[in-house]
């Protein structure tokens, strides 16, 4: 396609097109720096500011994209998911709300699952989606993973998952709760078939997820400025009455602390992902030490 596609009656639609949230898409301001940013030209940036270099929500479908090799992978087929097991009704029908989220993101629950090639490497990952509903962790995610650790098993592949989520599904109530231990039986998975498990932690993770599989990784990728953590840092300071320390629970702050083996900007995420798929592939074994193996790596 040209450039003088865009210049067709189609092209300046697309250009001028209105996204959900009532926005422009033709231009983006920048959560970071405010400044506008041209939507095409974010686009070729993997939404992240070349003024400031904040790194803004990304759809799923566009991080699995730029992970795999020329953008193309096989999306994997999920589980049906439950539609309102509990009949939960607040301000709104969760039976509404699910058909809200479905209409708008056109997936059927929180997590796309692709497979495909990584820098040559076979490799399977699951994303969240934060569009649909915050990216809550529902009885339909916790099918999601384990189809996911299941397809890399099958695959001999490494799995890697990238996390964004508010945290558990209130509408689903225990079952959302259920999904904790049950995500950890899809990471037991891949130690038992001694592969790797990787996490990538974006822009916000916190909750039940961050209490799970968000924090049970061989390695810890972040991306700057994510907030990681399991109660937000309002509640905190409400709760302990004290100031909290700057750049608490962000990503920068917990690679000090340990919790995160690297921080990654997006433009170099592929790269290392596919250095660290080759090393841990290669010696065959879960990593025993991954923030070694997080700077090897990167080397």
């Amino acid at each position: 396609m040209s450039w003088l596609s865009n210049l067709t009656p189609p092209g300046i639609k697309n250009l001028f097109k209105r996204t959900d949230d009532g926005s422009d898409a033709l231009w983006i301001k920048c959560g970071g720096c405010g400044e506008m940013q041209f939507g095409k030209d974010l686009e070729a940036s993997l939404y992240v500011c070349k003024s400031c270099g904040f790194h803004m929500k990304m759809a799923a479908p566009d991080r699995l994209k730029s992970v795999f090799d020329e953008g193309r992978y096989n999306e994997v087929a999920l589980p049906e998911p439950p539609f309102d097991p509990l009949g939960f009704k607040d301000e709104k029908k969760y039976a509404d709300r699910l058909k809200d989220a479905r209409r708008k993101t056109g997936r059927q629950d929180a997590m796309l699952v692709g497979v495909g090639r990584i820098e040559g490497s076979t490799a399977v990952v699951a994303v969240q989606d934060f569009e649909f509903m915050g990216g809550s962790m529902g009885m339909a995610l916790g099918e999601a993973l384990i189809r996911a650790a299941e397809t890399a098993v099958g695959a001999n592949a490494p799995l890697i998952v990238f996390t964004a989520s508010g945290g558990a599904r209130m509408q689903e109530g225990i079952l959302s709760l259920m999904q904790m231990p049950r995500t950890t039986i899809a990471v037991q998975m891949m130690r038992e078939a001694r592969l790797p498990y990787i996490v990538v932690i974006t822009h916000p993770t916190t909750g039940g997820v961050t209490a799970s599989y968000a924090m049970l990784g061989d390695v810890h990728l972040a991306e700057p400025g994510a907030l990681i953590g399991f109660a937000g840092p309002r509640v905190i300071e409400q709760t302990i009455r004290e100031k909290l320390p700057e750049g608490f629970q962000r990503s920068e702050f917990l690679k000090e602390k340990g919790m995160v083996d690297r921080v990654t900007p997006r433009g170099e995420l592929k790269k290392t992902l596919g250095s660290l798929i080759r090393v841990l592939m290669k010696r065959g074994v879960r990593a025993e030490s991954p923030g070694v193996y997080a700077e090897q790596a990167a080397e």
